[in-house]
């Protein structure tokens, strides 16, 4: 069916073969949907439909066919017969793997960049998430793999390996809103000597799509990589995940989603006997010292309105000195004026419309009648910045709360947002010792743990920050929130934010496991047990 279509098509990738559809799902231009929904939705709805069969308006960005049940039993079995190949191949061949990825992106950048602004991201956020897919495979995150992969030491006449075998067959699960640059992500468990399925969310399954077909899936191949190696496939969510769970050819799920689900989902696989990687919710804290540089602070914390704080690990709340907070309150204004709507392609966008904007007034008007004070915005706005009850985006919103208990109260504070709003909490003025205590321990209680940030230029403060905060898989000092850094983890974190096995997230440790090798010379058994002094 899908053969006629002047459109690009991407069918499922099983085994290294295309699949068979008899549905399609079709994604649209965000820009366009911004400048007429109806009319969008009304032509991608008679596309899925199949009332229309052929289209080449521009609003279409493509399609990608939605497998069924045997198709999805089909990749994952394809998987599982291509996984002991792909081992042993050899880590010298997953790095060169990784290598080549690394370079095949940095020559598509640009249209990678246009498919993620076409499903709706920013411009400068989409060039922000290529660059992070490049920064995990540059030579310096290699030889990081390398050693997370294999370390050799010599002990009392042996060679000692600590090594990491990989699980089998992982199963990708990315989010919803921003799939392509979350299921790159699961590089490292092809690079440990996994094996893969991802599975594109219908609601955004074109540039997932394209990324494994167009880039990863030629890469494979030129390295004889066995059919099934990493297979492609857009399915339901409920289902794909019900028929892994059951399923002896898949052994990990990476699951990214919202934090009740997520949550539910590990203690199923884990009642399965299955292990289930967890990259959830983030309600992220900034501590901004007295010392701190208040500019560079407040563009950190700015951050928050990126993607109209639509990503997980912007910061969602921060705890401010009560000797600098004007300065930085004021700075943080100036800068959330500039921080306007627009559509996706435009080069000073940095704002997305906001999908739950209900949500927003709920918790701002909750927040305001508790005690807290609306600094700046508040408002629903139009593409054009116009303010507007009906409008898609959601002005960057600054509210201050005084004291550590009042924000302790506030949803705003607590649970995660999925808009940009910024508590900014003012602690009650006392001795520093009492004050950093009580931010640590406040930034300690967050149920969820993806990464805080601290701001300061006193080092007994940066020590007793990254020594006594438990919560979260990263933490940064000095440094912006969400940038990447090459040697550290993206993701990962525990809590709502990856369950009881959370942590700081490499995928090539997460879904492999640790293996201890003694390879003994001239060492004799029985003295080896017992000619050992216990005194």
């Amino acid at each position: 069916m899908g053969r006629e279509f002047a459109m690009q098509s991407y069918p499922a990738l099983i085994g290294g073969r295309d699949g068979e559809h008899t549905e399609w799902i079709h994604a649209v231009h965000a820009a366009s949907m911004l400048r007429d929904e109806m009319a969008v939705l009304k032509l991608k709805r008679q596309l899925d439909r199949g009332k229309i069969s052929a289209t080449d308006d521009p609003r279409i960005l493509g399609r990608v066919g939605i497998c069924d049940r045997d198709q999805i039993i089909a990749a994952s079995a394809a998987a599982r017969a291509a996984q002991p190949a792909w081992a042993a191949m050899g880590m010298d061949t997953r790095i060169e793997f990784a290598r080549q990825v690394g370079k095949i992106v940095q020559s598509n950048a640009d249209r990678f960049v246009e498919i993620l602004t076409a499903e709706g991201h920013p411009k400068k956020l989409a060039e922000w998430e290529v660059s992070g897919a490049i920064s995990m495979t540059n030579e310096a995150s290699l030889e990081l793999y390398r050693h997370q992969m294999r370390q050799i030491s010599h002990v009392g006449g042996r060679e000692i390996r600590l090594v990491r075998k990989p699980d089998g067959v992982v199963c990708v699960h990315p989010p919803y809103n921003a799939p392509t640059a979350n299921s790159i992500v699961s590089l490292g468990a092809l690079i440990v000597g996994n094996t893969i399925v991802v599975k594109a969310p219908r609601s955004a399954a074109f540039g997932t799509a394209w990324f494994w077909r167009e880039l990863i899936a030629p890469v494979l191949d030129g390295l004889g990589a066995p059919a099934g190696t990493a297979n492609m496939i857009c399915a339901a969510p409920n289902e794909a995940l019900d028929i892994w769970l059951d399923s002896p050819d898949v052994d990990d799920l990476m699951f990214f989603g919202d934090s009740e689900r997520g949550i539910e989902i590990g203690q199923r696989w884990s009642a399965h006997g299955k292990k289930a990687v967890l990259e959830l919710g983030g309600n992220d804290g900034v501590l901004v010292w007295r010392d701190a540089d208040v500019d560079l602070a407040a563009k950190a914390l700015a951050e928050c309105f990126y993607g109209s704080a639509q990503v997980c690990i912007v910061p969602k709340y921060a705890i401010v000195h009560p000797d600098i907070a004007d300065a930085v309150v004021m700075r943080l204004v100036e800068i959330a004026k500039e921080i306007r709507p627009g559509y996706p392609e435009d080069d000073d966008c940095l704002l997305s419309p906001v999908l739950k904007a209900e949500d927003f007034m709920t918790a701002l008007t909750d927040a305001l009648a508790q005690g807290a004070e609306l600094v700046y915005g508040g408002n629903r706005m139009e593409v054009t910045g116009e303010v507007s009850d009906l409008g898609y985006f959601v002005q960057p919103t600054i509210i201050t709360v005084n004291g550590l208990q009042a924000a302790d109260r506030l949803d705003a504070v607590r649970r995660e947002t999925f808009f940009p709003l910024l508590p900014i909490i003012i602690p009650s003025p006392a001795a520093d010792d009492e004050l950093l205590t009580e931010s640590i321990a406040f930034i300690n209680s967050n149920q969820y743990g993806l990464r805080n940030s601290l701001w300061t230029a006193d080092s007994d403060v940066i020590d007793q920050f990254c020594e006594r905060v438990e919560n979260g898989g990263l933490l940064k000092v000095n440094d912006s929130h969400i940038g990447f850094v090459i040697g550290l983890p993206s993701q990962g974190g525990a809590g709502l934010s990856g369950g009881p096995y959370g942590e700081g997230n490499f995928p090539i440790l997460r879904t492999s496991r640790l293996q201890g090798i003694s390879i003994a010379s001239d060492v004799h058994p029985r003295s080896a047990v017992f000619d050992t002094s216990v005194s």
